[in-house]
């Protein structure tokens, strides 16, 4: 291999580098992206789809699962959120992401039994084949996404943590969601617009 071909492979292999990190940090949604709607069954066997929520102001989207010690952690706070803001216009809607085959807790017929021991208020949706969860970009359950609907668009406000303590609601300093939607109920900038979702990875 002469001088001229190693230069040439070396331009290769480093563009070739450089194009998938960029393609891994720009996965996903950002902050004032728009995403789009989706059709998942929900745990009542009915499809669901944001389209079907006409009186709808946004969403508070939230992947989750049965199994994550952080979602489970969180859920009475989840249900707290949907029966807030559901009224207001922002329904929550719930999004288990998980491979069942990787882990067997979060099939949907273990979603069925979890969303009725609960008494969740919201849809509990399955992403069946994993297709909604790499949109948006989500990496965590439970990994929120507020939306606010602007015309006919989905328009991201908020990605990120439901508040900053996991282990104990009654230390919560900061509750992001909560306040990323009063401030669109407000009309007033959100205070904080992206935090690290904390929690367990999603299972492809």
């Amino acid at each position: 291999m002469n001088r001229f071909t190693m230069l040439l492979l070396a331009i290769v292999v480093t563009g070739a580098s450089a194009f998938t990190i960029r393609e891994a940090a720009g996965s996903g949604y950002k902050v004032g992206d728009t995403a789009t709607d989706f059709t998942l069954r929900n745990v009542d066997d009915k499809m669901v789809s944001l389209r079907d929520f006409k009186s709808a102001k946004g969403f508070i989207v939230i992947f989750t699962c049965n199994h994550c010690p952080f979602s489970q952690a969180y859920e009475d706070r989840i249900i707290a959120l949907d029966k807030k803001y559901e009224a207001k216009g922002y329904p929550v809607i719930a999004i288990n992401p998980n491979n069942p085959a990787k882990q067997k807790d979060d099939s949907f017929e273990l979603m069925k039994v979890r969303a009725r021991e609960k008494g969740f208020t919201f849809p509990y949706l399955f992403d069946d084949g994993q297709k909604i969860y790499p949109q948006y970009g989500a990496t965590k359950t439970p990994h929120v996404y507020v939306l606010q609907k602007e015309g006919k668009a989905l328009v991201v406000k908020y990605i990120g943590a439901i508040d900053d303590n996991y282990e104990d609601e009654s230390a919560v300093k900061q509750k992001y969601v909560e306040n990323a939607v009063d401030a669109l109920l407000g009309k007033k900038d959100i205070p904080v617009k992206e935090t690290k979702a904390i929690g367990c990875s999603i299972k492809a």
